[in-house]
């Protein structure tokens, strides 16, 4: 199955996608009214507006640096996922996605990097907590977050995951457990992006190593926006390979474009008998 990942509603209809992801809340903050014609995602612990106005929001490391994205290594802004207000505000946008499409995706869910949080409220409820490691205190956070979510879906919870499936790496990075977080997702998602897809062996060990990684079912997403359509094509078949579907993100045409000619090379092709 072939799909999009995008933020306009007219190309969630495009009869070329077998599905599509809209992104009713996305990393800058911006929210649109879920639909029904798609399946809703939303970026829970990423939102560039909510940092930026409200600053006690944002994760922060044992320095007090903040996780903004004016920090090194991150494009964009975070915010803690112990904060209940806003994961309580969280856990009603997932309600009315759920209401509108039975399906909805979960992204950038987990702490921002292994540094972080140290901010005041995440050091009280470590010290009040059972746990006496903190990455296992930060996983506990994350795993009660992903099941309150999934009990508000009726339908499939997909969940996206950073392209990192060496062991332990998901753990450490955002206090994701697999093992305690699989039974809570139907689907994980893993995002695979190039600009250019000019090479695919590196996409192929990525999600070779995801198929090793996880029992649940996960599929690979594209970058799709500037890329050849024969490279974006070449990247789609490896892709396909390896995950339970292959979604192309941001550029419906050129995914679009990409599916178009998959299937009339697929139409084409001819099969030599003995009487040929």
């Amino acid at each position: 199955m072939f799909g999009v990942v995008t933020r306009n509603e007219e190309e969630c209809s495009w009869p070329e996608f077998d599905l599509a992801f809209y992104e009713s809340k996305d990393v800058s903050g911006r929210s649109a009214e879920p639909i029904p014609e798609a399946v809703n995602m939303i970026s829970c612990f990423g939102d560039n507006a909510a940092a930026e106005s409200s600053p006690e929001l944002v994760p922060r490391n044992r320095e007090g640096e903040l996780a903004t994205r004016e920090r090194p290594y991150f494009d964009w802004s975070y915010i803690c996922p112990t904060h209940e207000g806003y994961r309580e505000g969280l856990l009603e946008m997932v309600s009315d996605a759920a209401d509108a499409n039975g399906d909805v995706r979960l992204d950038d869910v987990g702490f921002p990097r292994q540094e972080y949080c140290f901010c005041e409220r995440c050091n009280a409820r470590f010290e009040e907590s059972e746990f006496e490691d903190r990455f296992a205190w930060r996983a506990s956070v994350i795993t009660a977050f992903l099941a309150d979510a999934a009990e508000r879906i009726p339908g499939k919870t997909y969940l996206t995951l950073y392209p990192d499936p060496y062991p332990g790496h998901l753990y450490e990075r955002a206090g994701l457990d697999v093992e305690a977080i699989e039974p809570h997702v139907d689907e994980f998602v893993v995002p695979l992006y190039d600009m250019a897809y000019s090479t695919t062996y590196w996409l192929e060990t990525i999600a070779s190593g995801f198929e090793s990684l996880l029992s649940t079912p996960f599929s690979v997403e594209l970058y799709a926006v500037d890329v050849d359509v024969d490279s974006l094509i070449a990247a789609a078949e490896v892709a396909d390979h390896y995950g339970e579907d292959v979604f192309f993100g941001y550029d419906a045409a050129n995914a679009q474009a990409a599916l178009r000619r998959m299937r009339a090379d697929a139409r084409e092709g001819k099969s030599y008998g003995p009487d040929q």
